[in-house]
Protein backbone atom coordinates (compact mmCIF):
# COMPACT_ATOMS: atom_id res chain seq x y z
CA UNK A 1 0.00 0.00 0.00
CA UNK A 2 1.29 3.28 -1.03
CA UNK A 3 0.28 4.87 2.76
CA UNK A 4 -0.49 3.72 5.60
CA UNK A 5 1.14 0.05 5.73
CA UNK A 6 -1.09 -3.24 4.90
CA UNK A 7 0.34 -4.21 8.74
CA UNK A 8 -1.93 -0.88 9.88
CA UNK A 9 -4.94 -1.80 8.06
CA UNK A 10 -5.40 -5.46 8.89
CA UNK A 11 -4.55 -4.20 12.51
CA UNK A 12 -7.02 -1.73 12.59
CA UNK A 13 -10.05 -3.57 11.40
CA UNK A 14 -9.44 -7.07 11.39
CA UNK A 15 -12.55 -6.87 12.95
CA UNK A 16 -14.58 -5.68 10.27
CA UNK A 17 -12.51 -8.35 7.86
CA UNK A 18 -15.06 -11.54 9.00
CA UNK A 19 -18.04 -9.40 7.99
CA UNK A 20 -17.27 -7.50 4.93
CA UNK A 21 -17.78 -10.22 2.40
CA UNK A 22 -21.58 -9.95 3.46
CA UNK A 23 -23.06 -6.68 5.43
CA UNK A 24 -25.71 -8.89 6.00
CA UNK A 25 -26.87 -9.15 9.99
CA UNK A 26 -27.10 -12.66 11.65
CA UNK A 27 -30.41 -12.34 14.13
CA UNK A 28 -30.12 -15.07 16.16
CA UNK A 29 -31.57 -12.75 18.73
CA UNK A 30 -34.63 -12.83 17.33
CA UNK A 31 -35.34 -9.39 18.92
CA UNK A 32 -32.83 -7.95 16.39
CA UNK A 33 -34.39 -5.31 13.71
CA UNK A 34 -35.07 -6.68 10.22
CA UNK A 35 -32.42 -4.05 9.15
CA UNK A 36 -30.32 -1.29 10.55
CA UNK A 37 -30.54 2.24 9.63
CA UNK A 38 -27.35 4.05 8.42
CA UNK A 39 -27.02 7.77 7.40
CA UNK A 40 -25.43 8.78 3.77
CA UNK A 41 -23.20 11.68 3.63
CA UNK A 42 -25.33 13.30 0.48
CA UNK A 43 -27.96 13.83 2.83
CA UNK A 44 -26.28 16.83 4.17
CA UNK A 45 -24.39 17.74 0.86
CA UNK A 46 -26.15 21.37 0.90
CA UNK A 47 -24.71 21.44 4.70
CA UNK A 48 -21.01 20.18 3.49
CA UNK A 49 -20.79 22.47 0.59
CA UNK A 50 -22.00 25.62 2.42
CA UNK A 51 -19.85 28.34 3.37
CA UNK A 52 -19.36 30.39 6.35
CA UNK A 53 -20.83 29.88 9.43
CA UNK A 54 -23.00 27.55 8.10
CA UNK A 55 -20.89 24.32 7.21
CA UNK A 56 -20.85 21.31 8.62
CA UNK A 57 -17.20 19.93 9.01
CA UNK A 58 -16.75 16.67 7.02
CA UNK A 59 -14.49 15.17 10.30
CA UNK A 60 -17.34 15.14 12.47
CA UNK A 61 -19.81 13.41 10.04
CA UNK A 62 -19.96 10.43 12.50
CA UNK A 63 -20.40 12.68 15.41
CA UNK A 64 -23.25 14.23 13.73
CA UNK A 65 -24.50 11.03 12.70
CA UNK A 66 -24.80 10.34 16.33
CA UNK A 67 -25.80 13.25 17.75
CA UNK A 68 -28.17 15.44 15.89
CA UNK A 69 -30.27 11.99 14.56
CA UNK A 70 -29.50 9.17 16.71
CA UNK A 71 -27.86 6.97 13.91
CA UNK A 72 -24.66 4.88 14.82
CA UNK A 73 -23.79 3.71 10.87
CA UNK A 74 -22.63 6.03 7.94
CA UNK A 75 -21.97 6.37 4.46
CA UNK A 76 -19.37 8.92 3.65
CA UNK A 77 -18.93 10.51 0.69
CA UNK A 78 -15.30 11.05 -0.98
CA UNK A 79 -16.36 14.15 -2.48
CA UNK A 80 -15.93 15.69 0.64
CA UNK A 81 -12.89 14.29 1.41
CA UNK A 82 -10.62 14.55 -2.05
CA UNK A 83 -8.28 17.36 -0.46
CA UNK A 84 -7.77 15.19 2.45
CA UNK A 85 -7.42 11.93 -0.03
CA UNK A 86 -3.27 11.10 0.81
CA UNK A 87 -3.18 12.73 4.52
CA UNK A 88 -3.39 9.74 6.81
CA UNK A 89 -3.17 11.84 10.15
CA UNK A 90 -7.09 13.06 9.19
CA UNK A 91 -7.73 9.76 8.03
CA UNK A 92 -6.57 8.60 11.56
CA UNK A 93 -8.77 11.34 13.02
CA UNK A 94 -11.31 10.52 10.93
CA UNK A 95 -11.60 6.87 12.13
CA UNK A 96 -11.46 8.15 16.28
CA UNK A 97 -13.90 10.88 15.56
CA UNK A 98 -16.61 7.69 14.68
CA UNK A 99 -14.90 4.99 17.19
CA UNK A 100 -15.65 7.66 20.04
CA UNK A 101 -19.04 8.13 18.95
CA UNK A 102 -19.42 4.26 18.79
CA UNK A 103 -20.41 4.78 15.49
CA UNK A 104 -19.95 2.06 12.29
CA UNK A 105 -18.54 2.97 8.78
CA UNK A 106 -20.33 1.17 6.57
CA UNK A 107 -19.30 2.38 3.33
CA UNK A 108 -17.66 5.24 0.96
CA UNK A 109 -19.33 6.67 -1.74
CA UNK A 110 -16.54 6.90 -4.61
CA UNK A 111 -17.52 9.98 -7.58
CA UNK A 112 -15.32 12.05 -9.61
CA UNK A 113 -12.35 9.57 -10.37
CA UNK A 114 -13.14 8.17 -13.65
CA UNK A 115 -15.51 5.82 -14.97
CA UNK A 116 -14.84 2.44 -14.94
CA UNK A 117 -16.09 1.64 -18.47
CA UNK A 118 -14.35 4.34 -20.42
CA UNK A 119 -13.97 2.96 -23.87
CA UNK A 120 -10.56 3.76 -23.41
CA UNK A 121 -8.09 1.18 -22.51
CA UNK A 122 -5.86 3.48 -20.20
CA UNK A 123 -8.73 5.98 -18.98
CA UNK A 124 -10.27 2.37 -17.76
CA UNK A 125 -7.17 1.27 -15.88
CA UNK A 126 -6.19 5.07 -14.71
CA UNK A 127 -9.89 5.13 -13.26
CA UNK A 128 -9.32 1.41 -11.40
CA UNK A 129 -6.01 2.93 -9.89
CA UNK A 130 -7.86 6.33 -8.89
CA UNK A 131 -10.25 4.26 -6.90
CA UNK A 132 -7.70 2.35 -4.82
CA UNK A 133 -6.74 5.10 -1.68
CA UNK A 134 -10.32 4.77 -0.98
CA UNK A 135 -10.53 1.32 -0.68
CA UNK A 136 -7.42 1.72 1.44
CA UNK A 137 -9.72 4.45 3.78
CA UNK A 138 -12.51 1.90 3.37
CA UNK A 139 -10.24 -0.45 4.83
CA UNK A 140 -8.96 1.58 7.96
CA UNK A 141 -12.52 3.20 8.53
CA UNK A 142 -13.63 -0.23 9.25
CA UNK A 143 -16.46 -0.13 6.01
CA UNK A 144 -17.73 -3.12 4.08
CA UNK A 145 -17.65 -1.64 0.25
CA UNK A 146 -16.75 1.03 -1.30
CA UNK A 147 -19.53 2.15 -3.82
CA UNK A 148 -18.78 2.93 -7.66
CA UNK A 149 -20.26 3.75 -10.46
CA UNK A 150 -20.39 1.83 -13.83
CA UNK A 151 -20.36 4.67 -16.00
CA UNK A 152 -19.26 4.32 -19.86
CA UNK A 153 -19.72 6.22 -22.95
CA UNK A 154 -23.05 5.04 -23.39
CA UNK A 155 -23.42 5.26 -27.58
CA UNK A 156 -21.47 2.46 -27.78
CA UNK A 157 -24.37 0.49 -27.11
CA UNK A 158 -26.06 -1.67 -24.33
CA UNK A 159 -23.84 -4.77 -25.10
CA UNK A 160 -20.33 -3.29 -25.20
CA UNK A 161 -21.28 -1.05 -22.48
CA UNK A 162 -22.08 -4.24 -20.54
CA UNK A 163 -18.03 -5.36 -20.97
CA UNK A 164 -16.63 -2.34 -20.64
CA UNK A 165 -17.99 -1.54 -17.03
CA UNK A 166 -17.49 -5.11 -16.22
CA UNK A 167 -13.79 -5.35 -17.16
CA UNK A 168 -12.99 -2.14 -15.16
CA UNK A 169 -14.92 -3.80 -12.19
CA UNK A 170 -13.67 -6.82 -12.37
CA UNK A 171 -10.07 -5.30 -12.15
CA UNK A 172 -10.85 -2.85 -9.20
CA UNK A 173 -12.81 -5.98 -7.44
CA UNK A 174 -9.14 -7.98 -7.72
CA UNK A 175 -7.72 -5.07 -5.98
CA UNK A 176 -10.14 -4.80 -3.28
CA UNK A 177 -10.73 -8.08 -2.35
CA UNK A 178 -7.37 -8.30 -1.14
CA UNK A 179 -8.74 -5.80 1.59
CA UNK A 180 -11.27 -7.89 2.49
CA UNK A 181 -14.22 -5.48 0.81
CA UNK A 182 -16.34 -5.27 -1.33
CA UNK A 183 -16.79 -3.11 -4.86
CA UNK A 184 -20.46 -2.57 -5.09
CA UNK A 185 -22.20 -0.17 -8.20
CA UNK A 186 -25.28 2.02 -7.59
CA UNK A 187 -28.06 2.75 -10.02
CA UNK A 188 -26.80 6.22 -10.64
CA UNK A 189 -27.44 7.84 -14.39
CA UNK A 190 -27.22 6.18 -17.55
CA UNK A 191 -27.56 2.62 -18.30
CA UNK A 192 -26.26 1.75 -15.05
CA UNK A 193 -30.01 3.07 -14.02
CA UNK A 194 -31.47 0.24 -16.24
CA UNK A 195 -32.22 -2.77 -13.64
CA UNK A 196 -31.60 -5.06 -16.57
CA UNK A 197 -28.51 -3.62 -18.15
CA UNK A 198 -26.81 -3.78 -14.19
CA UNK A 199 -27.74 -7.58 -13.29
CA UNK A 200 -25.69 -7.98 -16.87
CA UNK A 201 -22.68 -6.66 -15.81
CA UNK A 202 -22.85 -8.03 -12.22
CA UNK A 203 -23.26 -11.56 -14.27
CA UNK A 204 -20.06 -10.35 -16.23
CA UNK A 205 -17.91 -9.79 -13.83
CA UNK A 206 -18.91 -13.12 -11.47
CA UNK A 207 -17.15 -12.36 -8.37
CA UNK A 208 -18.52 -12.28 -5.06
CA UNK A 209 -16.64 -9.32 -3.74
CA UNK A 210 -18.63 -7.79 -6.60
CA UNK A 211 -22.41 -6.17 -6.08
CA UNK A 212 -24.73 -3.99 -5.77
CA UNK A 213 -26.17 -0.97 -3.95
CA UNK A 214 -29.99 -0.38 -5.17
CA UNK A 215 -31.27 2.60 -4.70
CA UNK A 216 -34.87 3.42 -4.19
CA UNK A 217 -35.01 6.60 -6.71
CA UNK A 218 -32.36 6.52 -9.22
CA UNK A 219 -33.90 4.78 -12.17
CA UNK A 220 -33.85 8.11 -14.34
CA UNK A 221 -31.90 6.45 -17.89
CA UNK A 222 -32.05 10.00 -19.70
CA UNK A 223 -32.25 9.17 -24.01
CA UNK A 224 -29.65 6.53 -25.15
CA UNK A 225 -29.30 5.45 -28.59
CA UNK A 226 -31.12 2.43 -29.08
CA UNK A 227 -32.42 2.14 -25.33
CA UNK A 228 -36.52 2.82 -25.39
CA UNK A 229 -36.42 3.29 -21.55
CA UNK A 230 -35.59 6.83 -20.72
CA UNK A 231 -36.94 5.63 -17.05
CA UNK A 232 -36.73 2.53 -15.26
CA UNK A 233 -39.38 0.66 -12.82
CA UNK A 234 -37.93 1.46 -9.70
CA UNK A 235 -39.89 -1.81 -8.15
CA UNK A 236 -38.85 -4.13 -11.75
CA UNK A 237 -35.07 -2.80 -11.08
CA UNK A 238 -34.43 -3.10 -7.11
CA UNK A 239 -35.96 -6.44 -7.61
CA UNK A 240 -33.38 -7.07 -10.52
CA UNK A 241 -30.18 -5.94 -8.36
CA UNK A 242 -31.22 -7.69 -4.82
CA UNK A 243 -29.41 -11.00 -6.01
CA UNK A 244 -26.23 -8.86 -5.59
CA UNK A 245 -26.92 -6.33 -3.23
CA UNK A 246 -24.56 -6.02 -0.33
CA UNK A 247 -26.22 -2.69 0.91
CA UNK A 248 -29.48 -0.21 0.30
CA UNK A 249 -30.30 3.27 -0.43
CA UNK A 250 -33.56 4.38 0.88
CA UNK A 251 -34.00 7.90 -1.07
CA UNK A 252 -35.92 10.39 -0.64
CA UNK A 253 -37.32 13.33 -1.86
CA UNK A 254 -40.62 14.61 -0.42
CA UNK A 255 -43.29 13.32 1.86
CA UNK A 256 -47.02 13.40 2.04
CA UNK A 257 -49.25 14.18 5.14
CA UNK A 258 -48.76 11.01 6.75
CA UNK A 259 -44.91 10.79 5.87
CA UNK A 260 -45.30 8.59 3.06
CA UNK A 261 -42.35 8.97 0.17
CA UNK A 262 -44.87 10.26 -2.38
CA UNK A 263 -42.61 8.83 -5.09
CA UNK A 264 -42.07 5.57 -3.43
CA UNK A 265 -44.02 3.01 -2.08
CA UNK A 266 -41.80 2.65 1.26
CA UNK A 267 -44.04 -0.58 1.74
CA UNK A 268 -44.07 -2.54 -1.44
CA UNK A 269 -40.24 -1.33 -2.21
CA UNK A 270 -39.47 -2.89 1.63
CA UNK A 271 -41.57 -5.90 1.09
CA UNK A 272 -39.30 -7.03 -1.86
CA UNK A 273 -36.22 -5.95 -0.18
CA UNK A 274 -36.73 -7.82 3.55
CA UNK A 275 -39.33 -10.39 2.69
CA UNK A 276 -38.18 -11.38 -0.80
CA UNK A 277 -34.87 -10.95 -0.51
CA UNK A 278 -34.09 -11.73 3.09
CA UNK A 279 -32.31 -9.07 3.43
CA UNK A 280 -30.98 -7.68 6.95
CA UNK A 281 -28.37 -5.35 5.94
CA UNK A 282 -27.60 -1.68 6.30
CA UNK A 283 -30.48 0.55 4.74
CA UNK A 284 -29.11 4.14 4.05
CA UNK A 285 -31.15 7.40 4.38
CA UNK A 286 -30.21 9.42 1.59
CA UNK A 287 -32.69 12.25 1.33
CA UNK A 288 -32.38 14.91 -1.66
CA UNK A 289 -35.77 16.65 -1.13
CA UNK A 290 -35.72 20.26 -1.35
CA UNK A 291 -39.25 21.04 0.35
CA UNK A 292 -37.75 20.13 3.63
CA UNK A 293 -34.76 21.37 5.20
CA UNK A 294 -31.67 18.25 4.88
CA UNK A 295 -32.07 17.98 8.82
CA UNK A 296 -35.80 17.45 8.72
CA UNK A 297 -36.06 15.15 5.69
CA UNK A 298 -33.57 13.32 6.81
CA UNK A 299 -35.83 12.44 10.08
CA UNK A 300 -38.70 12.28 7.95
CA UNK A 301 -36.66 9.46 6.12
CA UNK A 302 -35.83 7.84 9.15
CA UNK A 303 -39.27 7.96 10.86
CA UNK A 304 -40.75 6.21 7.75
CA UNK A 305 -38.20 3.57 7.84
CA UNK A 306 -38.80 2.95 11.54
CA UNK A 307 -42.18 3.08 10.93
CA UNK A 308 -42.87 0.21 8.11
CA UNK A 309 -39.99 -1.59 9.88
CA UNK A 310 -42.32 -1.95 13.40
CA UNK A 311 -45.45 -2.76 11.02
CA UNK A 312 -43.37 -5.48 9.22
CA UNK A 313 -41.94 -6.73 12.09
CA UNK A 314 -45.31 -7.44 13.52
CA UNK A 315 -46.36 -9.52 10.63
Amino acid sequence: MSHLSRRAFLATSAAAASAALSPRLTRADTKAPLFQISLAQWSLHRAFNAKGADKLDPLQFAAIAKKDYGIEAVEYVNQFYMAKKADDAYLKELKKVADDNGVKSVLIMCDREGNLGNPDEKGRAQAVENHKRWAEWAKFLGCHSIRVNAASDWTKGFEETQKLAADGLRRLTEFTATLDINTIVENHGGLSSHGEWLAGVMKLVDNKRCGTLPDFGNFNIGKIAGVKETTYDRYKGVEELMPYAKGVSAKTHDFDEKGNETKTDYRKMLDIVLKKFKYTGFIGIEYEGGKLSEPDGIKATKKLLETVRDEMAKG
